[in-house]
């Protein structure tokens, strides 16, 4: 294990405080120097930029970064007009930024002292009605008549404010381009809308352009419209958005057409913006293919890092990243070498990779959060070592949490066990989320119940990865056994996978299962194992294995099996290291080797001379070499 010393880079500090933060966004974004590069110059040639990758990876932060690059002097004010011809037609006036402000407060001034005299010019002649009728005895034929001039006056005079425009876009007092952030925005609310108005005559309906209301596609002009997960809006949407993105300027109608709004359509509303779309793999394919291919014909992709090399200059980063989260968060005490040096043991972990460090920085942002939450509940003046280490207890995933449900109860209803030997029931290990959990896994021979030939039956709701991992096994058990077991029916089961199983981690372990119960030799049930399986019987490397290894020791197993191409891969905590014991392997002989009990020798003694004759290409060394040391 690493000392908090070595794990730091060359900054030297005390704590955080003294760690100088960059005022800059751009200058803020940790470990995509690939995806700054892309924006500072799709910002200085104004070009759309699509980023894809893992959640929590900056794709948001570089969108903001972006419209802090951008020219603020260019920014405009949006105006609508009453239009007198047309009165479903509004009209549209574009005036440099903070203009159209005073515009709007000079026609109010205007109309306001057209009010004043208007109604003073009434007041004079109801009064001089009302005289008159006194004088001549007609006190309520006066009051009357004066009743139906003011009456006929209010609803054949125009209103003042009619002629009052509406503010559509008020760019006043900004010092940076607008950033806009559209994700999950329904039509009306990113390409604008036209109000209802329940009073539509009689003199009593609101002016059609006073009910217009500006989208977010006119709000980002000048600026960043981002759009997250752009695969959620619905193609109707993308198609207006692609003709927004064509022509730089779109009318705003009512979305509704029950609505009386939809009767209303403005002249085009300038909409000159730089789109930042953003999302998963997944959000590729469900974009609308023009509107993609307008982003890579005028723009750039991008693919976002999940991880980033473990030097020291990347270690100098993430300790300025612990800084700018607490100045960020500014209700949380600086942390000091200790506890950034866990931060750093952390992302090193949950990195996956040997030699890495994570750049999933908005959950290592949280575990930097909660951690300075529990060192201000103490009264702590700063963050330290052990306050991380209780935050990583305190904030755990649900996943995690989910996954120490799931082995409690496997525990308590014997699901799985941690001891003792049995035919045809492996340990095997799985991932849920960024959380390990054990995955028992039974394997059972029966007499074919087709007569043409034998089938490898596999339940436990199996995803297409991990039914072709089982396709897989199934042919190298079939090399492996060198006799015909055609009329044999081999069946397996994944116990307790309700929520499905993906991948091809279990690989050795169905093997194992399924050859033990071939043979009748039974396996430890102290062991648990992970690793994928080449049809020649190479043990290929897997994901997430000090998460297995973590739920392994948790639920009281000994010895794990990994991949030997994983040995740089596992960080377990300190709470780990004397719990279990960790093997590599490379083969399925050494994976039988440690897993099977009693008469395994005669196993491997006939897969040898079988390997051999057959020329599969297994490895069947005369002598296992002893078991490696835990690996911290």
């Amino acid at each position: 294990m690493e000392e908090p010393n070595e794990l730091l880079g060359s900054i030297q500090f005390e704590d955080t405080s003294s760690i100088t933060v960059p005022e800059s966004l751009i200058d803020q974004v940790i470990g995509q120097e690939e995806a700054v590069e892309v924006i500072k110059k799709a910002a200085h040639q104004r070009r759309h930029v699509m980023l894809i990758g893992s959640p929590g990876t900056g794709k948001s932060m570089l969108g903001k970064a972006m419209s802090e690059l951008l020219p603020v002097e260019e920014l405009q004010d949006i105006l609508v007009y009453h239009n007198p011809e047309d009165n479903n037609n509004p009209r549209i006036r574009v005036v440099p930024a903070g203009r159209g402000r005073q515009i709007v407060d000079a026609h109010k001034m205007e109309a306001r002292k057209k009010v004043q005299t208007r109604n003073m010019f009434f007041m004079l002649i109801v009064m001089g009605l009302i005289v008159y009728a006194y004088y001549t005895g007609q006190l309520l034929f006066g009051i009357i008549a004066a009743a139906l001039i003011f009456l006929s006056m209010r609803y054949l005079i125009p209103k003042e404010d009619v002629f009052i425009p509406k503010l559509l876009v008020d760019n006043s007092g900004k010092k940076t381009a607008p950033f806009v952030d559209a994700t999950g925005a329904h039509a009306g609310a990113l390409l604008g809308d036209v109000r209802h108005d329940p009073f539509q005559s009689g003199g009593l309906e609101t002016p059609s352009h006073e009910r217009v209301e500006c989208g977010a596609i006119h709000r980002a002009h000048k600026g960043v419209l981002f759009i997250d997960e752009i695969n959620t809006l619905r193609l109707e949407s993308q198609q207006s958005l692609l003709t927004a993105l064509q022509e730089g300027a779109y009318p705003i109608t009512g979305q509704s057409e029950r609505s009386s709004g939809a009767l209303v359509r403005t002249e085009p509303v300038p909409c000159s913006f730089i789109m930042v779309v953003a999302g998963n793999l997944d959000a590729v394919q469900g974009m609308h293919p023009a509107l993609r291919s307008r982003i890579k014909g005028y723009g750039y992709e991008v693919y976002m890092r999940d991880t980033m090399e473990d030097t020291v200059e990347n270690r100098d980063k993430l300790i300025r990243f612990v800084a700018q989260e607490v100045v960020r968060d500014g209700k949380i005490p600086h942390f000091t070498r200790d506890a950034v040096a866990e931060i750093i043991r952390e992302a090193k972990r949950r990195s996956g990779r040997k030699g890495h460090l994570t750049l999933m920085l908005r959950d290592l942002g949280g575990l930097i959060r909660v951690a300075g939450d529990i060192a201000r509940s103490e009264g702590a003046p700063l963050t330290e070592a052990r306050h991380v280490i209780e935050a990583k207890r305190m904030a755990r995933s649900l996943e995690q949490q989910m996954a120490d449900r799931y082995l409690e109860r496997r525990k308590e209803y014997s699901m799985y066990k941690s001891s003792g030997d049995e035919i045809g029931r492996v340990n095997g290990l799985a991932v849920i989320g960024d959380s390990g959990i054990v995955l028992p896994i039974m394997a059972e021979v029966t007499p074919a119940q087709s007569k043409e030939e034998g089938r490898v039956i596999a339940t436990g709701r199996l995803q297409e990865i991990a039914k072709e991992a089982v396709t897989n096994v199934s042919a190298l058990i079939k090399k492996l056994q060198g006799e015909d077991i055609t009329t044999k029916d081999v069946h397996i089961q994944f116990i307790g996978t309700y929520e499905g199983v993906e991948g091809d981690s279990a690989s050795i372990s169905i093997a194992t299962a399924v050859v033990s119960a071939l043979e009748g030799i039974p396996v430890k049930q102290s062991v648990a194992m992970t690793g994928s399986l080449s049809v020649r019987g190479d043990v290929l490397p897997v994901g997430g294995v000090t998460q297995k290894i973590e739920a392994a020791a948790q639920a009281g197993i000994k010895t794990v099996l990994i991949p030997r191409s994983n040995m740089g891969d596992v960080l377990v905590d300190e709470s780990i290291r004397d719990k279990i014991e960790i093997i590599p392997v490379s083969n399925i002989s050494e994976v039988f080797e440690y897993s099977l009990a009693g008469q395994r020798s005669k196993l491997l003694e006939k897969l040898k001379r079988f390997a051999t004759e057959k020329k599969i290409g297994i490895s069947l060394p005369d002598g296992i070499p002893s078991p490696a040391m835990s690996i911290l």
